[in-house]
Formats: structure tokens, sequence, C-alpha cells
């Protein structure tokens, strides 16, 4: 049994769990269908792919070790997560006054609960977008997967079979918010409901853009 693989699958699977725009884009998109709630989250693992891609490559160090490239990195992703949250706000006062038994906004009359192909791809983008501008991922994975690489042993396949099991657990948590809510669908649709989360994910994406933008250099 290996002590420090089961530490590693521990503490990934924290660091996936923990609530960040990411979630927060999964939740909103699966408020719109199902399948916008699993493009969004198979983007994010995408987006996971990447920072961990990195990070076994060495390029994630290159990063860290350059200022000027970190902090384009960090406005770039500041920037996007701050128009998501403006978006949804925005989403807010077009919203169309409805019955609550009437079909959610942004889906196909024919086809409830079904967005448009478009909405695939745009869903998929905005999960991608959202977790690969992330300016923290590069420094937590670059920090995270040397300490659970056995003295002695060879760095790469470890590292590699540790940033596939990052991959592996969003790819079972994301769809499983996803799916999710779209169990709780009928409750969560209700203008009401959707506005109100739709309101707080705008704030909370807004915020988080915001702190990205106007903040500090992270180290």
């Amino acid at each position: 049994m290996d002590a420090q693989l089961i530490a590693f699958t521990g503490v990934a699977a924290g660091m996936v769990a923990l609530p960040g725009a990411d979630f927060t884009v999964v939740v909103r998109n699966a408020l719109a269908s199902r399948t916008a709630g699993l493009a969004t989250a198979l983007g994010v693992a995408g987006g996971l792919l990447v920072h961990t891609a990195l990070a076994v490559a060495g390029l994630a160090a290159v990063l860290v070790t350059m200022p000027v490239l970190f902090r384009t990195v960090q406005l770039l992703g500041g920037a996007y997560v701050l128009y998501l949250g403006l978006s949804a706000l925005y989403a807010i006062r077009r919203r169309p006054s409805r019955d609550d038994s009437g079909p959610p906004s942004g889906t196909r009359e024919d086809e409830p609960g079904r967005p448009a192909p478009r909405e695939f791809g745009r869903a998929l983008r905005q999960g991608f977008l959202t977790n690969a501008l992330n300016p923290k991922a590069p420094v937590l994975f670059l920090s995270l997967l040397p300490q659970f690489v056995p003295h002695g042993q060879p760095p790469l396949p470890r590292t590699l079979l540790l940033a596939a099991l990052v991959v592996v657990l969003a790819l079972i948590w994301f769809p499983a918010v996803a799916l999710l809510v779209d169990r709780l669908g009928r409750w969560l649709r209700r203008t009401r409901t959707a506005r109100a989360i739709e309101g707080g994910s705008g704030v909370a994406l807004t915020g988080l853009g915001l702190a990205l933008v106007t903040g500090p250099l992270l180290r």
C-alpha cells in the first residue's frame, strides 16, 4: 500500500472540491441544462490537465520565476472571471418573467433542458478558460507534486501518475456537481431561485475577478 499516494489522493480531492470560480461556473451553467453543466465540468478538467502537464514538464517553474509573465496570466485570469461575473449579473436583468413550470431560460423549447450545439461549445470553453487562467494553479502544482515523489524514485513517472490522478478526481467531482444541480433542477430553475443563484454566482465571480486584477502579485 502506497501511503504517499493515498495521502496525495486526499489532498488532491480536497483541492479539487474546494469551491472557487470553476465550481461557481459549473453550478451556474448546470442551471441552464445538464449538458451545459457537464460541458463546463469537462472544460474545467481540461484546464487542470494543462496545469498538471505544465508542472510535469517543468514549465510552471518558468512561469513562477518570471514575475511579468506570471502577472500577465494573473491579469488575464482575473479579467475573464470578472467578465463571467458581470455577465451573470447582467443576465439577471434580462431574465424574462415566466411561469416556474416553463422551460429554463437559454434552452430550446422543443428540447427542454438541452442547449443548442453552440451552447455546448461555449460552456466547454468557459470551464476550460476559468481553470486554465487560474494564476494560483501553477504555484500549487509545482509545490505540491514533488512532495509526493518518494526519495530515490524517478520523478517523471510518479508526477505523471499524480497529475493523472488530479484530472481523474476533477472528472468525478465536477460532473457530479453538474448532475446534482440538474437533479434538483425543477426547484433550482424556478425564477426566484435561479435569479438568486445567478446573482450569488455573479457577485462571487466579480469579487474573485476584482481580487485578481487589483490584488498584489501572487507568489
